[in-house]
């Protein structure tokens, strides 16, 4: 901390926004950190619960009931309701088999079900993969404004260098602290959301086998 305030007062306007950009790459990291593993966690428990209870039913309108007070972030659901749409008449989706009709909107739905699943990777592999060239960016230009404010003073010492230098190669090390939480979050919370999209796929299956017959399941 001793040295960051020694050389936020002497940096210039580029090295504090390359600081700041920092800061705000590690909030993120973290808050996305944070959130996904409640979610995850949240999502894994209610997958478990709520295939559960959809199978235990007597039929798909009680399951489909019990499913909607266990599917709380709604990706079970919109499977079953998905699975259960009438097609428009006019649509050339009437014209398709029912088992193909019943696929493309299984599919559909379980792609969304996904999306809402990887939310936040993007930004965690985008830091993971970026922040340590914005520390080593902010690194050299603090070797730079520290060489030219040397030069300015017309004398060159090793204390007058090493001390300028040693403060811009914090910016390294902010780097790394910032992206190696990015990537590890990131390598973990996409094994869990493989093992959840593993989960959605069974069910879909499952749940297109039930249906593709053609027979009326709902009582």
């Amino acid at each position: 901390m001793d040295a960051v305030a020694a050389w936020w007062p002497s940096s210039d306007g580029v090295g504090r926004a390359v600081a700041l950009v920092l800061l705000a790459m590690s909030i993120a990291t973290w808050a996305l950190i944070v959130w996904k593993s409640w979610l995850l966690r949240r999502v894994r428990r209610d997958l478990g619960r709520g295939v559960a209870l959809f199978w235990a039913a007597p039929s798909l309108d009680v399951a489909r009931q019990r499913l909607a007070t266990a599917d709380r972030e709604q990706l079970l659901l919109p499977l079953v309701d998905a699975a259960l749409a009438a097609p428009d008449d006019d649509a050339l989706e009437a014209r398709a088999a029912q088992a193909a009709r019943l696929t493309r909107r299984l599919r559909g739905a379980l792609h969304r079900a996904v999306a809402t699943l990887q939310h936040g990777q993007v930004v965690l592999a985008s830091i993971g993969a970026t922040a340590p060239f914005v520390g080593l960016f902010g690194t050299v230009w603090g070797i730079y404004h520290a060489l030219l404010a040397i030069a300015a003073s017309g004398t060159v010492t090793i204390d007058k260098v090493a001390g300028p230098v040693g403060e811009a190669l914090l910016m390294t090390a902010a780097g790394l602290a910032v992206a190696i939480p990015a990537v590890l979050a990131y390598n973990v919370h996409g094994r869990r959301v493989a093992a959840c999209e593993a989960e959605l796929e069974g069910f879909a299956h499952d749940l297109r086998e039930l249906l593709g017959t053609g027979n009326d399941q709902r009582r």
